[in-house]
């Protein structure tokens, strides 16, 4: 085993004018010391400082300090790998092994998973990028950078490009395997497609980089130099040069020169692992180039001199993509996840810098930015994931653009913005390219706080559907505005973006996959091809001759694919990526299949083996370590004898002890532990596996256990362990060199099986040589390796070869298809030799083995095991024979038991459960069989669910929606028959109703028959009476106590005026009621124009229903709204049609199942009748037997329920059947379980009806024939001679016998003739019936055409519906409202009115009340008309102008104002403040009264105009609003209705099947049968009679009508006659009324008037006011006299109170006094007894002194409170108490 990496070739270069050499190996060793530095590696590190802080310039230091450290452990780490190889490794020398190391780390990364590509690099190489050679001193890296590198210098392409590997001394040619197509197209990686010249792309295809000509479809291929991928590409502006920006450890650009391809120019040190990005400047002087993630570093390089200018990091997450502004080379703009940076070369004190500035997004929601833009004037557009266009202006969002509407200018995120010929460009995923304009960008600014502004795009190209656009680049065509777009859909698309009349349509110029390619399958016969993946596409290839062929779409997508293979007997090996592995038998193809393009496979019963893998990685890794051990053990005993003998020689006694003291040292050196045994918790994927031999197969597993292939074999079948538990192990492993973290994905081989094509996770292909027919992979040993896929994510999916083996193909996720040319097996014959081993010593004299060429015979180990297996059955086959045999010879034993006992008499015979020998034994076998039966039931338990569930769903799907199934009725005697008709459940249209969108407007007609008395009735009560009711004029006085002489007169007063006022309001009341009267006759009156509204009715229904009789054909046809139809009504029509037609059906099937009843009771009968016949012929002699009739018989079709009956009789013989089967062939196995699984049912179930009939009838039968006739049984006596008179009985007898057997032959000859009477008489029915359907399904066919045409209209009738009854509505609510109006407006000119007359009757009143020749007459008028200014209570705001309220005013005064402008002249001369001398002060207060009054009514006239002015303008607006309205209904009725005629024209355009008898048509041409009918109309009978009836009917109504227009016109002169007379009658009577006023009053007076003023309401309210202030008043002063009485009393109460208190303290005073003077003596007496005070008598003083003073306080507070209480209303406080302290 090889454990150690491949060598890789080393690579220096050097400049000698146009040429560069490479120099590998030794022979760059030995020219180390002479050769001097090279211009390339001189130059690693440019003048210019970085921003980042001369960190690369440590780092270079730090990465020289470390190499050795890491050179040492790196050897040792070799040296590890190379103990455990059995075959030592090739000598170098020391030089030779310092430069191979550092190559074999280098590969160790190169070939490694792309997952540890960060983790190797940080552990093997620290912070080094530069490995090659140690620096020169200072001064020569100064004289060496001021060189320059010459323009005619180029690289070697072939020293450059990566190359495959091949396993040393294996002579295995380098071109095993040679690119010869592509299919693939990478469409997801960024700027995967540019443009050389006119007809040349390129693109990225995993490790090579295509040139595709777009005219010869020619494909040339460059491969990366990694050999690990390439990161992305880029062009010149020139079109001279490319780059190609590479991945891997310390990736390379490398600019090539075009066409030539030679490398021009290498660039190195830019990124850690992989480029992201690079872009040339408007010149092409400068490149920027922009890291993948760890770094993500943005570089600045001069190119051509190779080196860095700048360098920084440019964003701490995922960088898109970088540019320079073309109007600016010193400006970049950087964008990605999540953020967009703008960037500036500087040039500050320490050099030239690049300073960033991040675009801060403010309220704008953070996004990733795929695609900007700068402009010239160093704003940025860029756009968003949603679809907007953001400008950046100083690092912040200027403007947000959007379209109109808040509409998104793309929908999903907008992939690349350009600037081409001052249009703005852009792409998003929904594959479309607008063009914006650029002033209307450029100049946009935000006008509102949402920071969007609307713009709308110039033009507009929709690729096509399912268009993702990616990329886009312009062709450089003269004339054409052609550009070529990347699909991520996978596919390059051609579009003219000229947007003229000769425009050409989008081009799909090629398809591809995209995404990952899940499967690929080669044709087994030519060279074609099939590839699927996940984007739901199949497409076909020819390979060989490099053209896809087609595509075919799916609505999901495919993960396998393969072409059918064509084997007769095979087993399917089934890998599960949980680990484990099953095997099946091949399942066979139906040979019967009509159809054999498409094929089906049925599996049943399938046994399968399973292989249940557990991990052994561990346990081969620590043997591995024992083996390596073990070796050093040897190795180091090895050399300790030699050491021993070489010191014997040298020292002699001497070397035990040293020899001791270096023993007792390993000793003490304690030995490393093993590897512990590793089994992970999750079991690894199983990536691919592959047969070897019957029963075992290899497979190679991802994860821990990667790194091996493992060779299994299933396990021996046990039922009986659970699959779960169950883990098995591999019996061998195969190691694979440098798979540990790249596992074998998917393996293939060649047709011989020398070869094994291996697909590598990374993207990589590896060719395994084999011996012939190697199945257990011994020879797996020399290798072609090589990568080709991209090896980040392009692992191998599929590989396959040609059916010649001339061709491999491969399939990645990375979306390429490579296809490969084999190296001729003959010429690797040729160049492979065999490693012949020494033969053994004495094999000439063995026998020469024949060759086994049989591929399916045993190897010498499955031989063994198959013979001790055989012969272990035939063992055990032989003791079941002899327990077989001992059971037979017992169980035949005991049947001679039982037949013994049998023969024995009754009661001695045994009972069955006597020979029982032991009740328990039977027991527990019944115990055993109940549990088998359990276990069994239990173990069928899934599939009897399984094939439950699949009856269910058959039955639910063919036999629940039927109703009732055929059945056929067959005549006895003749041949006809009737079947019932198959009825399926209603069908949906009869179940149910569809509402229509939108309800029809209801016609003109309908809404005048609806039409009542309004909405709302808004009319308010004018004549409503003022009623005072008599609580609020007086207030019940207290029931116990007597009215007063005050109350009586009050009461006396309210009851006089209540009186007054009740009469006035009875006046009122009257005049108001004769009013309405009068207002509800003349409203009653009819205009002159009036008509009846029946007559109106009248006359709209016959517009509506009459008079109109056009085809429905003719282009002037209207149709009434009442006949229009639309989908519902069709829909309930067809309805209508299939419940008749249903139940039509139903009722004949019910009278086809009677009858079939019918006939079973008949066959019954029969049966019975026949078994009698066979009991009377029994006694008969045989010469006198008739025919006995034949049974007839119950067919299965005349009973179809009963096939899907069974019992285990029928599931056993159905199970009988299904086991002959299976020893025939596959094709026979198909069409006998058919056969059987469907005539079997039919023909048991029909078996076990006896002669077909059922068990019941017979059961009937036996019981009829059984009590029908009772026949003497004759007893068997001695047979003697009869005698006469029995002779005569049997004569009787016999005669009787014959009789019933005529009749009952007679009887079942009549059943027969009546039901086939029955059957024929219902045939005949059915048949007109039938004639009748199928008139209903031509109907039906009909409607339901006519329902889809109406569907389709249904849509835009609803549009023009719905705005017919939204304006209609519109117009009756304005109509309702203007009705309102004229209502408000009619009754404010009645209260106006009423306000003139309250001001006329005002001005009479006070006429009246002044009376005749009263001298102030005039001076009391003027006051009252005098016009004052009054303040208003509350100002109302937005009046309308007052100059022409009271021009208005003006006009409709009374004729008593109008004089107040003759005397105004007098008005500057008297003043109204002052009552003249002489005239009466009441008069003068009532005429201000009265004049306040006149303001208020004055006031409310004026309130009442303006709004009649209000009203009168809303009034004039409506009814502009309802003119408009009706245009708009009009219109929209006039489009309804052609929209109704066209949908009759297209109705009328379908064909109506109807079948006419030759005595139907009338339409004949000179007695013949016209050839064209195409202008006949079709009537029914009936119709035509209601026409000829209708032309009768309207002469009749026209002679009515005529008459009735007779009558009415002498109606209408005798009412004109009348009216005149009524006008001279009421004329007569003005005039008495007038002379009647006269002869009263002397004048014509106002009656209202003078009712109005019987009585003065005001004065009288006033009176009763008074009187009822004068009972207040008297009653609040006789309660303030009971209170003064009150507090007098309380008063007196206190005053002897205090009185009392004085008498105390008088008393007191006085024992004061004669106190004082006995203490006074006792002192006197004392005093002469002791000389001096003494302390006791102090304080005794001290305390009579206080007593003193506290009595003295409380007696002068007593004085105050007597002084206070003596005082009227004085406050009586509490005595204040100072406290004691001795209490």
């Amino acid at each position: 085993m090889r454990l150690q990496s491949p060598p890789v070739w080393k690579v220096y270069w050097r400049c000698y004018g146009n040429r560069c050499k490479r120099r590998t190996g030794t022979d760059a060793v030995t020219a180390k010391a002479e050769r001097p530095r090279s211009t390339f590696e001189k130059m690693k590190e440019p003048d210019d400082q970085d921003t980042d802080g001369g960190k690369s310039d440590r780092s270079k230091s730090d990465r020289r300090q470390s190499h050795s450290s890491r050179s040492a452990s790196r050897t040792s780490m070799k040296e590890d790998h190379k103990s455990i190889d059995d075959t030592t490794g090739e000598a170098f020398t020391e030089g030779e092994e310092s430069y191979i190391e550092d190559d074999v780390s280098y590969v160790e990364h190169l070939e490694g998973s792309s997952s540890s590509f960060q983790d190797d690099y940080t552990e093997s190489f620290g912070e080094s990028r530069y490995m090659e050679t140690p620096a020169p001193d200072a001064e020569e890296a100064e004289e060496e950078v001021k060189k320059k590198i010459s323009e005619s210098c180029f690289y070697d392409y072939m020293e450059l490009v990566s190359m495959p590997f091949v396993t040393p001394d294996s002579n295995i040619p380098l071109d095993l395997l040679t690119l010869v197509h592509s299919f693939g197209y990478d469409c997801r990686k960024r700027a995967n497609l540019q443009l050389l010249e006119s007809n040349t792309v390129m693109y990225i295809a995993g490790n090579q980089l295509i040139f595709l000509n777009l005219k010869t479809k020619e494909q040339t291929y460059l491969r990366s130099s990694s050999g690990i991928g390439i990161g992305v590409i880029g062009v010149h502006p020139d079109k001279t040069y490319f780059t190609v920006a590479e991945k891997g450890v310390f990736p390379k650009i490398i600019i090539y020169e075009y066409p030539s391809m030679r490398p021009y120019r290498i660039l190195q040190d830019g990124t850690d692992l992989a480029y992201a990005y690079v872009d040339f400047n408007f010149d092409g002087t400068l490149l920027a180039s922009v890291g993948g993630s760890p770094d993500h570093t943005l570089t600045i390089w001069n190119w051509k001199e190779e080196k860095p200018l700048l360098r920084t990091k440019a964003f701490s997450q995922e960088v898109f993509k970088v540019t320079f502004n073309p109007e600016d080379d010193e400006q970049l703009t950087t964008s990605g996840s999540g953020h967009i940076k703008f960037w500036e070369m500087a040039l500050t004190f320490t050099g030239l810098k690049l300073q960033g500035s991040l675009g801060r997004f403010g309220k704008t929601a953070t996004t990733d930015i795929e695609g900007y833009m700068e402009l010239p004037d160093g704003k940025v557009l860029s756009g968003s994931e949603w679809g907007n266009m953001l400008l950046w202006e100083g690092g912040h969002i200027k403007v947000e653009l959007s379209r109109a509407a808040g509409k998104p200018c793309h929908q999903g995120p907008i992939n690349q913005i350009m600037l081409d010929e001052g249009e703005v460009i852009t792409i998003g995923s929904d594959g479309c390219v607008r063009i914006w304009d650029f002033e209307t960008i450029d100049t946009a600014d935000v006008i509102d706080e949402t920071g969007l502004l609307e713009i709308e795009p110039i033009n507009e190209l929709q690729v096509d559907k399912n268009v993702k656009l990616f990329f886009m680049i312009k062709m450089n065509e003269v004339g054409n505005n052609f550009w070529l777009a990347q699909d991520s859909n996978g596919a390059i698309w051609k579009l003219d973006l000229s947007f003229s009349n000769i425009t050409q349509d989008p081009e799909c110029l090629f398809s591809f996959h995209s995404g990952a390619i899940e499967a690929l399958a080669v044709s087994p016969v030519t060279y074609l091809m099939a590839t699927t993946g996940l984007d739901c596409s199949i497409r076909f290839y020819d390979f060989a001759g490099k053209t896809p062929l087609l595509q075919m779409k799916f609505k999901q997508g495919g993960t396998a694919l393969a072409w059918v293979p064509r084997l007769p007997e095979s087993t399917l090996l089934i890998i599960c990526e949980d680990g484990y592995v099953l095997e099946a038998p091949f399942p066979a193809i139906k040979e019967e299949e009509e159809d054999h393009d498409v094929v089906s496979y049925e599996i049943k019963d399938m046994c399968l083996k399973y292989f249940h893998f557990t991990s052994v990685k561990s346990k081969i890794l620590r043997l591995i370590e024992i083996e390596r051990r073990k070796k050093q053990k040897e190795l180091k005993e090895k050399e300790k004898q030699e050491k021993r003998k070489r010191l014997e020689t040298e020292m002699g006694e001497d070397v035990e002890k040293e020899l001791q003291g270096e023993e007792e040292e390993e000793e003490e050196e304690e030995e490393e532990p093993l590897p512990e045994i590793f089994v992970p918790s999750t079991a690894c994927h199983i990536l691919c596996g592959f047969y070897s031999e019957p029963g075992k197969f290899w497979i190679s597993l991802g994860g821990y256990d990667s790194g091996f292939l493992y060779h299994c074999e299933f396990p021996p079948d046990d039922k009986s362990s659970d699959n779960t538990v169950r883990k098995d192990e591999p019996f061998d492993f195969r190691l694979l060199e440098d798979t540990e973290d790249n596992p074998i994905t998917t393996i293939t081989f060649s047709i011989n099986q020398e070869m094994m094509f291996c697909g590598m996770q990374n993207g990589a292909i590896r060719v395994y040589i084999l011996s012939k027919n190697d199945s257990s992979l011994t020879s797996m040993k020399d290798y072609w390796h090589f990568n080709m896929h991209d090896n980040n994510y392009g692992h191998v999916n599929a590989i396959s070869t040609s059916f010649d083996d001339r061709f491999l193909v491969t399939a990645g996720a990375d979306s390429n298809i490579f296809v490969f040319n084999i190296f001729s097996e003959f010429e690797l014959k040729k160049v492979v030799k065999a490693k012949v081993p020494s033969p053994r010593f004495g094999i000439e004299t063995e026998p020469i083995p024949e060759d086994i060429e049989d591929s399916k015979a045993y190897s010498i180990e499955n031989a063994r095991r198959k013979r001790e297996h055989d012969k272990l059955m035939k063992e055990v086959e032989e003791i079941k024979a002899g327990k077989r045999e001992q059971i037979k010879a017992l169980r035949n034993q005991l049947q001679k038991l039982l037949q013994m006992n049998e023969e024995l008499p009754k009661h001695m015979q045994f009972k069955r459960t006597d020979f029982d020998l032991d009740s328990k034994i039977r027991a527990e076998i019944g115990k055993k069989t109940a549990n088998k039966i359990q276990r069994v039931e239990k173990e069928l338990a899934w599939e009897k669910e399984k094939h439950q569930l699949g009856l269910k769903k058959l039955q639910n799907r063919f036999r629940d929606s039927l109703e009732s199934d055929t059945i056929v009725v067959h005549a006895i005697q003749s041949d006809h028959k009737i079947s019932s008709y198959r009825l399926v459940k209603p069908s949906k249209y009869s179940k149910t109703k569809r509402t229509s969108q939108s309800e029809r407007r209801p016609s003109k007609f309908e809404r005048f028959e609806k039409e009542g008395t309004g909405r709302k009735d808004s009319q308010r009560d004018t004549g409503g009476s003022i009623s005072v009711p008599e609580e609020s004029v007086i207030e019940k006085g207290k029931k116990f106590r007597p009215k007063t002489l005050s109350e009586i007169m009050v009461e006396n007063q309210i009851e006089k005026t209540r009186k007054l006022i009740l009469k006035a309001e009875r006046a009122q009341m009257k005049i108001q009621q004769r009013k309405k009267e009068w207002e509800e006759l003349y409203k009653s009156k009819p205009d002159d124009d009036y008509e009846d509204p029946k007559d109106v009715q009248a006359i709209k229904e016959a517009q509506l229903f009459m008079g109109d009789f056009n085809l429905k054909t003719a282009s002037d046809y209207k149709i009434p709204e009442h006949m229009r139809i639309n989908a519902a009504k069709k829909e309930e029509e067809l309805g209508y049609l299939d419940s008749m037609a249903y139940s039509k059906k139903m009722h004949m099937n019910k009278s086809i199942i009677s009858l079939r009843d019918l006939k079973v009771a008949v066959i019954e009968e029969i049966q019975c009748l026949v078994q009698e016949l066979k009991n009377i012929q029994s006694t008969l002699p045989i010469s006198k037997h008739l025919p006995i009739p034949q049974v007839p018989q119950i067919y299965p079709e005349e009973v179809p329920e009963k096939r899907f009956q069974y019992d285990d009789e029928t599931l056993l013989a159905f199970k009988q059947q299904l086991v002959k089967s299976q020893d025939e062939k596959a094709h026979q196995v198909e069409q006998t379980a058919f056969a059987g699984s469907a005539g079997g049912f039919l023909r048991l179930s029909s078996g076990k009806e006896g002669d077909l009939t059922t068990r019941d009838s017979l059961s009937r039968a036996s019981k009829a024939s059984a009590f029908s006739l009772d026949l003497p049984k004759f007893t068997e006596f001695e047979r003697a001679d009869p005698t006469d008179v029995e002779l005569e009985i049997m004569k009787r007898e016999e005669i009787k016998h014959v009789y019933m057997q005529q009749y009952l032959i007679n009887r079942i000859k009549e059943l027969i003739v009546t039901f086939d009477a029955e059957l024929r008489l219902l045939r005949h029915q059915k048949l007109k019936l039938d004639i009748q359907m199928k008139l209903s399904d031509l109907h039906h066919v009909t409607l339901f055409q006519e329902m889809l045409l109406l569907k389709n209209f249904e849509k835009q009738e609803n549009i023009l519906q719905e705005r017919v009854n939204s304006l209609d509505k519109e117009e009756q609510d304005m109509q309702w409202k203007i009705n309102e109006t004229l209502k408000e407006m009619e009754e404010k000119k009645n209260e106006v009115a009423k306000l003139q007359d309250q001001e006329k009757a005002l001005y009479a009143g006070f006429q009246t009340v002044l009376g005749e020749n009263n001298k102030f007459a005039n001076f009391l008028m003027k006051v009252l008309k005098k016009r004052i200014k009054r303040v208003k209570k509350k100002e109302v705001e937005g009046d309308v102008d007052e100059e022409e309220e009271s021009e208005e005013s003006s006009e409709e005064e009374s004729s008593l104002e109008s004089d107040e402008d003759e005397s105004g002249s007098e008005d500057e001369v008297f003043d109204d403040s002052i009552c003249p001398t002489n005239c009466d002060m009441g008069l003068f207060e009532l005429a201000l009264q009265l004049r306040e009054k006149r303001l208020d009514i004055e006031e409310a006239l004026v309130e009442e105009k303006k709004m009649i002015d209000n009203l009168k303008k809303e009034h004039d607006t409506l009814s502009k609003k309802v003119k408009t309205v009706a245009t708009n209904l009009n219109a929209a009725e006039e489009a309804l209705e052609a929209y109704q005629r066209e949908k009759q024209q297209r109705l009328n355009e379908l064909l109506v099947v109807i079948p006419l008898k030759l005595h139907q048509i009338e339409y004949v041409l000179f007695g013949e049968l016209p050839s064209d009918l195409s202008g006949t109309l079709v009537f029914s009978n009936h119709s035509l009679g209601r026409l000829q009836e209708r032309i009768v009917q309207l002469h009749e109504e026209n002679s009515k009508q005529q008459k009735l227009n007779k009558e009415c016109r002498e109606r209408r002169k005798q009412l004109i006659r009348e009216k005149r007379e009524m006008a001279k009658t009421i004329q007569k009577m003005e005039e008495t009324v007038s002379q009647l006023m006269i002869s009263k009053f002397g004048r014509v007076i106002n009656l209202e008037a003078l009712q109005t003023l019987s009585v003065n309401t005001t004065l009288e309210e006033l009176k009763i006011k008074k009187l009822r202030k004068e009972l207040s008043n008297v009653k609040e002063m006789k309660m303030w006299e009971e209170k003064i009485a009150q507090v007098r009393w309380e008063l007196m109460m206190k005053t002897k109170e205090h009185t009392k208190k004085l008498h105390q303290m008088n008393d007191l005073c006085i024992e004061k006094k004669q106190l004082d003077s006995r203490l006074n003596t006792l002192q006197n007496q004392q005093g002469n007894a002791f000389q001096g005070p003494r302390k006791a008598d102090t304080e005794a003083r001290e305390r009579v002194t206080e007593l003193i003073q506290v009595q003295a306080e409380r007696i002068q507070a007593l004085k105050e409170e007597i002084a206070l209480l003596r005082k009227k209303g004085g406050l009586l406080l509490p005595p204040i108490h100072r406290p004691q302290e001795n209490e």
